[in-house]
């Protein structure tokens, strides 16, 4: 995994495309509906850059044997001064042709540990109900803080429940 600078997520835009068109494709829920234009999808992602500029944003991204986005993994860096302890883990997506083969666990693992040596002692995130994301959360030791229902719509704009978890990352600060 390596964690991409601001340049990088923008001239990177295309192959992130891919990747979160293909993403939205396979029906996961990560605030877009289906079909997702590669177009879009890559301005999304410049959109991104610029957080990544300012420090609100950490992209971390996984590449295949062909130098192809796999997957990626973000955390959201709050900006007060009440909130610097915490980070909200964001669009963790695998392509579907890595699905199976550990992926989501290493970016996982990759925020995580990120997280920890950044000093943030508590992450959040949210992810469709009964979704295979969720199990994966469950299995790392996240713990569920509840079910908001009729959260978001999925990719093809059926609304769904939506789980909140958080998992501590070092006794919390303070």
């Amino acid at each position: 995994m390596l964690r991409w600078n601001h340049a990088q997520v923008r001239d990177g835009s295309e192959e992130l495309a891919g990747l979160l068109a293909d993403t939205v494709a396979g029906g996961a829920s990560v605030g877009f509906l289906a079909p997702l234009g590669r177009a879009a999808a890559a301005a999304w992602w410049r959109e991104r850059a610029d957080a990544v500029a300012s420090s609100r944003l950490a992209v971390w991204v996984a590449v295949d044997g062909t130098d192809r986005v796999a997957g990626t993994v973000s955390l959201a860096l709050p900006d007060k001064q009440n909130s610097r302890h915490r980070a909200e883990l964001v669009k963790l997506m695998v392509h579907r042709s890595a699905r199976g083969q550990g992926l989501g666990r290493r970016l996982l693992t990759t925020a995580e540990q990120a997280a920890a040596a950044t000093g943030i002692t508590l992450l959040h995130l949210d992810t469709e109900t009964g979704s295979p994301a969720e199990h994966l959360y469950r299995s790392a030791g996240w713990t569920l803080a509840g079910t908001i229902p009729d959260y978001a719509a999925n990719p093809s704009g059926a609304l769904r429940p939506t789980t909140l978890y958080y998992k501590r990352t070092g006794p919390p600060a303070g």
